[in-house]
C-alpha cells in the first residue's frame, strides 16, 4: 500500500513522473482494498522486487471473460527510470495470455496525457470509451478538480 501511495500521492510522488498529486489529494488505496485484491480468485497481484527483496513495483491483473484488466500499477518514484514498469507490464501481459485472454484493458485518468502516451508506446490504444471518476468515494482520493474521468485503452494479446 505504501508503494502505491508513494507513486501517486503527496510530495514523495513528485520525484517520479506518475504523480497524480496535482489532480487528487488523499489516499490512492487502502489496506482493505489491497487485501480484497489479493484474496480475489479472479485476479493476481504481481510484485517487482530488487535482488535483496525491496519492493519496487506492483500491479493487479483481473480475469474478465475473454480479456484481462490491468490496474493498481505502481513503481517506486525513485526507480521509474529503471524500466521496472515496462518489465512488470510485460509480465502482466504474459500472465493474461496464459489465461487465454485475447486483450488487456486498462483505464487512465484522461488528464494524464504523459501516462496515456507511455501506454500507447507499448501498443495500447484508446477505445473511445470513458468511465466516470468515483466522485464522493474518498477511498479513491479527493479530487482537486471537477472534470476527472477515465479513458479506456486496450491491447490485443493474440496475433490474430
Amino acid at each position: 500500500m505504501a508503494l502505491v501511495e508513494s507513486a501517486y500521492r503527496g510530495d514523495a510522488s513528485r520525484s517520479g513522473w506518475t504523480t497524480e498529486a496535482d489532480l487528487l489529494d488523499g489516499q490512492r488505496t487502502d489496506a482493505e482494498a489491497v487485501a480484497a485484491m489479493v484474496a480475489d480468485a479472479d485476479g493476481c497481484v504481481l510484485l517487482a522486487e530488487t535482488a535483496d527483496g525491496e519492493l519496487v513495483g506492483c500491479c493487479r491483473i483481473e480475469r474478465l471473460q475473454s480479456r484481462a484488466h490491468f490496474g493498481m500499477f505502481a513503481v517506486d518514484p525513485m526507480r521509474q527510470a529503471e524500466r521496472v514498469g515496462s518489465r512488470l507490464l510485460t509480465a502482466a501481459e504474459d500472465l493474461a495470455r496464459s489465461w487465454a485472454s485475447a486483450e488487456m484493458e486498462l483505464t487512465v485518468i484522461a488528464q494524464r496525457a504523459e501516462l496515456i502516451a507511455w501506454y500507447e508506446r507499448r501498443g495500447y490504444r484508446p477505445t473511445g470509451e470513458t468511465r466516470p471518476f468515483p466522485y464522493g468515494d474518498e477511498r479513491f482520493g479527493k479530487p482537486r478538480r471537477d472534470d476527472l474521468h477515465f479513458v479506456v485503452l486496450t491491447k490485443a494479446l493474440t496475433d490474430g
